[in-house]
């Protein structure tokens, strides 16, 4: 296979800003619309049960398209993949913004879930490539890991603000200025790439097999939470998920040209990085959900203070990732980094579990807000970078198109697991005696606990699991970047 042509864009930095801006947007979007979902019922006159479609519209096809996306990045170039997928984006979310009838909002939603898989794919692979100096890697990574997770904690707020001061519509009509901009200026502005080459490179029984698993597993798991793990419907499918998917490894075996190399899982760093990553994001979703209806049920807060409430774990995010961790990963590694950060996440959920029915949120929310914020920023570049280290330029598309599908696996597991938690928790509560809001603040306690276990999880994995020798099979650079994990003497 020959390697793709690359041309150098004006200003590295430029790409990397406009890079993070559309990761941003597409990370807003996911969480922007759980605040407006109650507006939207009113004045679409949606039942509960389609309410949730909303949401699951667009978690399906972004969770199940993102392995293949970063794949056609690689072969095609992630310039063009990365633009139409904004594009397309923008263009639904006009679509969801106007529409009057649940039908439209629910087919535009599924619109816009392809459009943020297919841009969002490649965007940590194009990050992690920018630059060749390894404290500029980092901190480019850093930026893109900012974007991710501030703009989860900026979503409630935005939504609340968009939501109370216009209309729900306008959580949507506000991507297509952006959208738009960053295509007119990313044409110009970001590096073009030709790709390897489409030819008989693509695995199209590999793309079917895993698309079709990927989003048939998602679809349980978020379905699981309606209708339960027992049922038969939910043993089905889950099945079915799971055929399709060892079907993919099957095929990845055996195809000349595999959708996703075998070798990239063989590297130690990269396959424990996403394990990783699995695991911390099953547990910040849970702080994201639980810690915003904590907010709103518990503490009675509207859905605008809510949002405000999670303004300086954003902040913290931002100071550490664009500032602290990048110093912090050069002089002692990205290992010992992310190992400190997952022990400050558990640290956070541990403090949550306490959160009080009669709490204040200077005391029961906001310590343990700042501490998840300096552990986010400090895990999230460090994991990232760990994985990305070990994959050769011409992988980094699918390399980063697995990251982001564990990272929406992770979190439709966890949210799932979590919220059952919660439900169980809440009903025993009811079932004693204790009032609504009593037991829902005890189940919370509890959902925070478990999210406490995912990200204990993970620090023990990367304990293990990572370490700062390079894999085989990378190219010479980035086997001297991931040698440099070591801590400085």
């Amino acid at each position: 296979m020959s390697r793709p042509v690359t041309r150098a864009s004006a200003s590295p930095w430029l790409t990397v800003v406009l890079l993070c801006i559309g990761q941003m947007m597409i990370v807003l979007d996911q969480n922007i619309v759980n605040v407006a979902l109650p507006a939207v019922q009113r004045d679409l006159g949606l039942s509960s049960e389609n309410l949730v479609w909303v949401v699951n519209a667009y978690v399906i096809p972004f969770g199940g398209l993102l392995l293949l996306a970063g794949r056609l990045g690689d072969l095609i170039g992630r310039k063009t993949v990365f633009l139409t997928g904004i594009a397309l984006f923008s263009a639904s979310s006009v679509l969801c913004g106007a529409a009057a009838d649940e039908t439209l909002l629910i087919t535009a939603r599924f619109l816009q879930g392809i459009g943020g898989a297919v841009a969002s794919a490649c965007v940590l692979g194009m990050v992690a490539t920018v630059f060749s100096d390894r404290r500029e890697q980092a901190q480019a990574i850093a930026a893109y890991s900012f974007a991710s997770a501030g703009g989860g904690a900026v979503g409630p707020l935005l939504g609340g603000v968009l939501t109370d001061l216009l209309s729900w519509h306008w959580i949507f009509f506000i991507n297509a200025p952006i959208g738009a901009a960053l295509v007119l200026v990313g044409l110009r502005a970001l590096p073009g790439d030709r790709g390897a080459g489409m030819g008989k490179d693509i695995d199209f029984l590999g793309s079917l097999l895993v698309t079709s698993g990927v989003m048939l597993l998602v679809y349980t798991v978020v379905d699981a939470e309606r209708v339960g793990w027992g049922v038969a419907r939910t043993l089905l499918l889950g099945s079915a998920s799971v055929v399709l998917l060892i079907g993919f490894f099957v095929r990845q075996a055996k195809a000349a040209k595999p959708l996703l190399p075998l070798s990239l899982l063989r590297s130690r760093s990269l396959a424990a990085a996403n394990i990783v990553q699995f695991l911390m994001i099953a547990g910040m979703f849970g702080l994201l959900f639980f810690g915003t209806l904590y907010l709103q049920r518990v503490l009675r807060y509207g859905s605008l203070q809510a949002g405000i409430g999670f303004v300086p774990i954003a902040v913290v995010i931002a100071v550490v990732s664009l500032g602290l961790s990048t110093r912090l990963i050069t002089r002692y590694g990205r290992r010992a980094m992310l190992l400190l950060g997952l022990a400050l996440i558990v640290g956070a959920f541990v403090m949550l579990s306490f959160a009080r029915v009669d709490g204040a949120y200077l005391v029961d929310f906001f310590p343990a807000g700042l501490v998840m914020g300096l552990g986010f920023g400090l895990a999230a570049p460090a994991v990232m970078g760990l994985g990305m280290a070990a994959v050769a330029p011409a992988d980094s598309g699918i390399a980063s198109g697995l990251f982001n599908t564990t990272q929406q696996i992770g979190g439709a597991i966890g949210l799932t697991v979590l919220s059952a938690i919660v439900s169980a928790r809440t009903n025993s509560l009811v079932a004693a005696g204790r009032t609504e809001t009593e037991s829902l603040a005890g189940a919370y306690q509890v959902a925070f606990l478990a999210a406490a276990g995912f990200a204990l999880a993970a620090l023990i994995i990367g304990m293990c699991l990572l370490r700062a020798a390079p894999s085989t099979g990378v190219n010479q650079r980035d086997a001297a970047l991931a040698g440099q994990d070591a801590p400085a003497s």
